[in-house]
C-alpha cells in the first residue's frame, strides 16, 4: 500500500522540543529565563494575577476603572519582567552586576514605573479625575505619556513591532491631521488633548479592549488551562481517534475532529497546534500523507480554534460589548460558520487520502471507547457547566468563575488526573502567563481606538473603502456579461472584497482580536453604509482577521505546524489556506444571506436551510476543485469547470443552486465512467 512505502520514521518530538517551537513561532509564549529567586517571586505575582481575577469577577465589587488599571499593571509589570529587549534576549543570561537573576535592572525599573502608571489615574478620587479629565495636570500628562510609550513597548516586546508601529501610525495621524490628504485631512490634536483623550478617558487604554480581557478573557484562558490540565484536552483526541481513527487517511480526520474539540476551550491557533499536532502530524505521516500536507492539515484545523464555541478567543467577548447582545447570540451564530469551515478540511482531507490511497489507522492503534470515557468523563463537567450557564442567559464571567471552580474540585476528585496543591499552584501561573501578551496588545489596541474615535478616522476611511468600490463597480457595470449586475451589487461585493484583503494584510502578525478591533473601527462604518446587518459586519472581520494565522507570507500557524513535521514552511503555507479556503468564502455566504448566523434579522429556517445546504455543496465543490479528485483523477478543464461551478452554490437561492446542480451533472458522470474504467 502507499501508506506502507511512504511510511514515517520520524521520532516522536519531547515535550520539550514541542515547546521550544511553539516558543519559535509564537512570539507570546517566548518568555525569558530567570534565575530561582526571581522566577519564585514571578510566580507568585502571576498566581496573585489569577487569584485576584477570580475574585474581582466572582465576589468583589471593585469599580470599573479600578478594575482595568490592576490589570493592566499587572500585564505591563510582567511583560517587562519576562519579555526581553529582543528575541535573543530571552534566552539564559550570564551573570552580571546589571542584572538581578537573569532580568536587567532597567526592565525591573521599567515594570516599576509602569505598574505607577497603570494605577496612578485609577488611584484617583473620581471626583479629582472629573474635574482633570480635559484640564489635565502636568503630573498626569507625565504620567499618561509613560503609560503610553510603556505599552507600545511592552506589546513589541511581547508580540512583535507590527501593532506598535501602527499605534505611533494613528498617534501620528492624530498630531497631523491638518497635513493629511483628501479625506483623511483633519483638525489635528495637541499632545495634551491626545494623552487627555487617551489616558484621561476611558475611550482609549482604559477602553473597551482592556475592559473585556480584565473582566471576560482572563477567566476564559485560566479555564482552558486548567480543563486542559485535568484531561479534558485528552478526552477529545482519544474521542476523536474514536470516532474517525478508522477511516481512509484516518489520522489527518483525527486532527479535524481534535482541534474542532480543542477549539471549544482554547482559543489560540499555535496553541492548538502544537497540543493536538504533536500526536496527529507524526500519524498522519506514518500512513503516507507528505509532511507538508499533514501540517497544513493540523494547523487549518487548528485555526477553527478560534471561530469554535465557547470560547472564540477573545473577540467573543468585544463582540459581546460592542453590540450589546448576550455572549448566547454571538455563540450561535458562530456555531454553522465554524462547523462549514471544519466540513470544507474534512472534505480535501478525505479527497486527498482516496486518491493517495491512504489506510486508516487499524485497531490496535485506536483507543477503545469505554476506556476512554471510563477514564476522562469527569473532566467533561466544567466544560458542560460553562455552556449550561452561558446558554440558561448569566454573565460569561459567572458562567467561567463557575467552570473554574468545577475544574478545581473535578481535578481533587479525578483519579485519573489528579489536581494536587502544586498542579494547582503551576494552573494559576500559566494561566495568567498566556494572557500577558494578549493584554499588552488589547491596550496598545485601545490606543487605536481612542485615535479613530478622536478624530472620526473610521468613517473616513469607510467613505474612501466605499467610494473606491463605487468607483469600481460603476466600471465592472458598463463591460459586458458583468454589467448585468447593479452598481449597488459590485460596490457591496468590491467593498467586502477590499475589507477582507484588509483584514488579511492587517492580520500578518497581529493578533486576531487586535485586528478584528482595529478593522471593525474601519469596517464597520463602511458596512454600514451598504446597510449590511451589525452583526454580519463583526462575524466578517473576524474570520477575516483568523485566517492570517494560515495565509503566508506570515501563516504562524501553519509554521509551528510545518516545525513539527519537518516541512517547507512556505509549502506548508500555502497548502493551509488552499485547505482553509471554506473560511474565505463563508464570510460572503453569510453577509448575502444573514439566515446562516441563526440570530441575525430576517432569519427564517427555510432562508437557513438553503444557504446551509448551497454553502455545503460550494464548499464541497471547491474540495474537490482543489483536490483535482472525485472519483478518479479530475483533468485540468474539469477542475476549473467545478470551481466556476462553485461559485453559483455558494451564491443563496434555489435557482442557482439548481443551476449548479445541472452545471456540475455531466462532470460527476464522466468522473464515475473513468473511475469504473481504471
Amino acid at each position: 500500500m502507499a501508506a506502507d512505502l511512504q511510511a514515517d520514521t520520524t521520532p516522536a518530538m519531547t515535550p520539550e522540543q514541542l515547546a521550544e517551537i511553539e516558543r519559535e513561532f509564537d512570539p507570546e509564549t517566548a518568555f525569558r529565563p530567570t534565575g530561582k529567586n526571581l522566577g519564585f517571586l514571578i510566580a507568585a505575582i502571576l498566581v496573585s494575577m489569577s487569584v485576584y481575577h477570580f475574585y474581582a469577577s466572582g465576589f468583589g465589587l471593585i469599580r470599573e476603572l479600578v478594575h482595568r488599571g490592576i490589570h493592566l499593571s499587572f500585564v505591563l509589570g510582567l511583560v517587562f519582567l519576562l519579555f526581553g529587549l529582543r528575541k535573543s534576549g530571552n534566552e539564559v543570561a550570564p551573570k552580571a552586576w546589571y542584572r538581578f537573576d537573569g532580568v536587567p535592572l532597567i526592565d525591573v525599573a521599567l515594570a516599576i514605573l509602569a505598574v505607577a502608571a497603570a494605577m496612578y489615574l485609577p488611584l484617583l478620587p473620581p471626583e479629582a479625575l472629573a474635574q482633570r479629565v480635559g484640564n489635565p495636570s502636568p503630573s498626569d500628562i507625565f504620567m499618561g505619556s509613560c503609560l503610553l510609550i510603556l505599552t507600545l513597548e511592552a506589546t513589541r516586546r511581547s508580540i512583535g513591532p507590527t501593532l506598535p508601529i501602527i499605534g505611533l501610525l494613528f498617534i501620528g495621524f492624530a498630531y497631523f491631521g491638518p497635513w493629511m490628504p483628501g479625506a483623511l485631512k483633519h483638525g489635528g490634536s495637541s499632545w495634551l488633548g491626545i494623552i487627555n483623550h487617551l489616558y484621561m478617558t476611558n475611550q482609549g487604554i482604559y477602553g473597551i479592549a482592556i475592559g473585556v480581557m480584565a473582566k471576560y478573557v482572563f477567566l476564559f484562558i485560566l479555564f482552558g488551562v486548567l480543563a486542559t490540565r485535568i484531561g479534558l484536552g485528552q478526552l477529545f483526541i482519544d474521542i476523536a481517534l474514536v470516532i474517525a481513527g478508522r477511516y481512509s487517511g484516518g489520522p489527518a480526520k483525527v486532527a479535524i475532529f481534535s482541534s474542532a474539540f480543542m477549539g471549544t476551550i482554547s482559543g489560540s491557533s499555535i496553541a492548538n497546534t502544537v497540543t493536538t499536532g504533536a500526536l496527529t502530524i507524526p500519524a498522519m505521516k506514518k500512513v503516507g500523507y507528505p509532511a507538508h500536507f499533514a501540517a497544513a492539515v493540523e494547523a487549518t484545523s487548528s485555526t477553527g480554534g478560534q471561530i469554535t464555541p465557547p470560547i472564540l478567543g477573545a473577540a467573543a467577548f468585544i463582540m459581546v460589548e460592542y453590540l450589546e447582545i448576550p455572549l448566547r447570540d454571538v455563540l450561535t451564530a458562530a456555531l454553522f460558520p465554524a462547523l462549514l469551515h471544519y466540513f470544507g478540511i474534512f472534505i480535501m482531507v478525505h479527497l486527498e487520502a482516496k486518491k493517495l490511497g491512504l489506510r486508516g489507522l487499524r485497531a490496535e492503534e485506536l483507543p477503545k471507547l469505554g476506556v476512554v470515557l471510563r477514564d476522562h468523563w469527569l473532566s467533561l463537567i466544567p466544560l458542560i457547566i460553562l455552556v449550561y450557564f452561558i446558554l440558561s442567559g448569566r454573565t460569561p464571567d459567572f458562567a467561567a468563575v463557575y467552570g473554574i471552580i468545577a475544574c478545581v474540585v473535578v481535578g481533587f476528585l479525578n483519579p485519573t488526573h489528579r489536581l494536587t496543591i502544586r498542579d494547582l499552584w503551576t494552573s494559576l501561573a500559566v494561566g495568567a502567563k498566556n494572557t500577558l501578551a494578549v493584554g499588552a496588545a488589547a491596550a496598545t489596541v485601545g490606543v487605536v481606538v481612542g485615535v479613530v474615535t478622536l478624530t472620526g478616522v473610521g468613517f473616513r476611511l469607510g467613505y474612501v473603502v466605499v467610494q473606491t468600490a463605487t468607483d469600481i463597480g460603476t466600471f465592472f457595470s458598463t463591460l459586458p456579461v458583468l454589467g448585468y449586475f447593479t452598481v449597488g451589487q459590485w460596490t457591496l461585493f468590491t467593498s467586502l472584497v477590499l475589507i477582507a484583503i484588509s483584514c488579511i494584510i492587517m492580520g500578518a502578525g497581529i493578533p486576531t482580536t487586535a485586528t478584528y478591533i482595529i478593522l471593525v473601527a474601519v469596517a464597520a462604518p463602511a458596512l454600514a453604509q451598504l446597510q449590511v446587518e451589525p452583526l454580519v459586519a463583526h462575524f466578517f472581520v473576524f474570520y477575516y482577521g483568523v485566517l492570517a494565522d494560515i495565509t503566508p507570507p506570515v501563516a504562524l500557524a501553519a509554521y509551528a505546524a510545518a516545525g513539527i513535521a519537518g516541512s517547507n514552511p512556505f509549502k506548508t503555507g500555502n497548502t493551509a489556506f488552499r485547505l482553509g479556503i471554506a473560511k474565505a468564502l463563508v464570510p460572503f455566504v453569510f453577509v448575502y444571506s444573514p439566515a446562516l448566523l441563526l440570530v441575525a434579522d430576517g432569519f427564517t429556517w427555510w432562508l437557513f436551510t438553503v444557504t446551509l445546504l448551497g454553502a455545503m455543496l460550494g464548499i464541497a465543490s471547491l474540495g474537490v476543485s482543489f483536490s483535482g479528485y472525485l472519483f478518479a483523477p479530475l483533468k485540468k478543464w474539469e477542475r476549473w469547470w467545478v470551481a466556476l461551478v462553485s461559485f453559483l452554490f455558494i451564491a443563496p437561492g434555489l435557482a442557482t443552486m439548481a443551476a449548479g446542480l445541472i452545471l456540475m451533472l455531466p462532470i460527476v458522470i464522466l468522473q464515475l465512467r473513468w473511475a469504473k474504467a481504471k
